[in-house]
């Protein structure tokens, strides 16, 4: 996604069937979800905690309030895609400020595992099959 402003920092995140567009501003640390308080939106402090770990990791927490418009999915999957999209932000941040590969976010939120999508899905009913692998009760007579 491109800047739409020059302190403004994008990325879009995915998790499951959830999809997040996230938009870091300078500011003081808030983090709003379709418009509520993150504490509103979300029913579960570690669903809060998870999707703060990128700006722990960077130490960049209080520097950026984040703003994100997710639809999509259950809690977990959007809590997902929007720690996703943050990491894609500050990975857009991170490209224009003067390079130091000692101190890239990059190389930190990939041994964290946050730049890579999860590609975990809910997979499909096969004919024949309760569910996706539960097999009828087999009867020998």
């Amino acid at each position: 996604m491109a800047k739409k402003n020059t302190n403004t920092y994008c990325g879009t995140g995915h998790r499951k069937t959830s999809v997040a567009r996230v938009t870091l501003t300078p500011g003081k640390g808030k983090i709003t979800v379709n418009g509520q308080d993150v504490k509103d939106y979300l029913p579960f402090e570690v669903l809060v905690m998870d999707l703060c770990q990128p700006l722990d990791l960077t130490n960049t927490r209080d520097m950026f309030d984040v703003d994100a418009k997710v639809k999509g999915g259950g809690f977990s999957g959007q809590t997902g895609a929007i720690r996703h999209g943050i990491t894609k932000a500050l990975l857009e941040y991170d490209s224009t400020t003067p390079a130091d590969s000692e101190n890239s976010f990059r190389k930190t939120l990939k041994a964290a595992g946050f730049i890579t999508r999860d590609p975990r899905k809910k997979e499909r009913k096969k004919p024949g099959l309760k569910k996706a692998r539960r097999a009828p009760q087999f009867s020998k007579r």
